[in-house]
């Protein structure tokens, strides 16, 4: 039977030795009680947040898709913009007032002016094409009217008159909000499904966790003999191997990138050309997920890591995670011929997909890489590169026919 990859399934472990990967509000290390221990743990908007921001070749920047702006400050942005179009500043101001009451950042009928109308009560993302096509149609209206008053009015209209337009414009609301969707309370923004999902991830074994105490030194009372720090200070420092899960809904990405309906994503109508964006997308998002370090505190801990094991599931049922197989936490306590803590955490690994696979049937293609010597069930060994490739090649051809052919990865639905 051929499968469509309609999700991909992303299996990490992360080593994170003394460091302060994500931090609460009374700045400890974030915690997660699961099973039988406590364990620390990674949010998923730490992570998505640094896989958005990450430098690097495989940035989400570097895939040619605008980016969005994520501010309570856009309609301040969007006045100065009207502004640099030629229109004063009042008029400008008068424009962006409108566009707020008219239900832009928040809901409608609020009134408020001046400065505070500048600031949405929350963070708002927007898109680059959903900027400027406000700012045109401002400035357009602003230049013809000089009237403030009659400006309000016209912008109230023009929002109004043309709301399916603004939309229609939400696939131009930047690559962040294609891959992790968009929450919206504005009467005129719409609202995005993710397609990447992020599970927080968390210690495979119970948290271990350290105060550590330090010091600042006061060279200029050194220098003259004096004792005595210029302060006092304390953190929490944690140490793990962490198991983290992000699933990729194939076709909800295609829509999202191509404006194409989801149902059609698998189409012979549509080409593999249409799927080759959300293929590179999953391409760079594999090494950002495997090379890209969150913590706080990097100066003082230089918390980085690159992924000791990567599993890759693609197919065509509902997604499903490994989570379970750490429901009771690894001892970090070991006798002298215990394997080290990692392998033991890929043989819980491999041991729930045995029995899942027995269970429901083999009805996932994997690939997987790993430094260290382990096989994994029904899976072909890659390094990271040919790993991405895979990836993004079985999303472009629309189906996993290909890496099922010699028998392995293909079983009873």
């Amino acid at each position: 039977m051929t499968m469509l990859p309609r999700f991909i399934q992303i299996h990490t472990l992360h080593t994170y030795p003394a460091a302060l990967l994500n931090r609460d509000d009374a700045g400890l290390a974030k915690r997660l009680p699961l099973g039988n221990a406590v364990r620390t743990r990674i949010s998923s908007q730490c992570l998505k947040r640094h896989w958005r921001i990450a430098e690097d070749r495989f940035a989400l920047s570097e895939l040619g898709v605008p980016m969005a702006i994520r501010s309570r400050g856009t309609l301040e942005l969007i006045r100065n913009r009207i502004i640099d179009g030629g229109v004063a500043e009042k008029l400008a101001q008068a424009a962006v007032e409108a566009l707020r009451d008219a239900g832009l950042v928040d809901k409608a009928g609020k009134k408020i002016k001046g400065d505070e109308a500048l600031k949405s009560g929350q963070a708002v993302l927007m898109g680059k094409a959903e900027i400027d096509y406000l700012v045109l149609r401002c400035t357009e209206l602003a230049q013809n009217i000089a009237d403030e008053s009659t400006l309000r009015t016209a912008v109230a209209k023009m929002v109004k008159n043309e709301k399916k337009n603004i939309e229609a414009i939400k696939h131009g609301s930047g690559l962040e909000s294609a891959l992790f969707g968009r929450m919206v309370t504005s009467d005129v923004l719409a609202s995005r499904d993710a397609a990447i999902y992020v599970a927080h991830a968390f210690t495979v074994h119970e948290a271990q966790v350290e105060n550590d105490y330090f010091t600042v030194v006061d060279d200029l009372n050194v220098e003259i003999g004096e004792l005595g720090s210029a302060g006092i200070f304390d953190t929490e420092l944690a140490s793990g191997l962490y198991y983290g899960y992000v699933v990729v809904d194939v076709p909800q990405l295609v829509e999202n990138l191509e404006a194409i309906e989801r149902k059609h994503c698998f189409d012979a109508s549509t080409s593999p050309e249409k799927r080759a964006l959300a293929g590179k997308v999953v391409e760079h998002l594999l090494h950002l997920i495997a090379t890209v370090s969150p913590g706080a505190k990097r100066g003082s801990t230089a918390p980085f890591d690159w992924a000791k094991f990567v599993l890759v599931e693609a197919g065509d049922w509902q997604p499903r995670s490994l989570a379970d197989a750490f429901h009771d936490a690894l001892p970090t306590a070991t006798k002298d011929n215990d394997l080290p803590v990692r392998q033991r955490a890929i043989d819980r690994l491999r041991n729930e997909i045995s029995k899942m696979d027995a269970a429901y049937g083999t009805s996932l293609a994997r690939r997987f890489m790993a430094l260290d010597p382990i096989e994994i069930p029904q899976a072909k060994r890659l390094n990271l590169q040919d790993l991405a490739t895979w990836s993004a090649n079985i999303i472009k051809a629309g189906t996993l026919q290909e890496a099922a052919a010699d028998g392995k990865h293909e079983g009873a639905r």
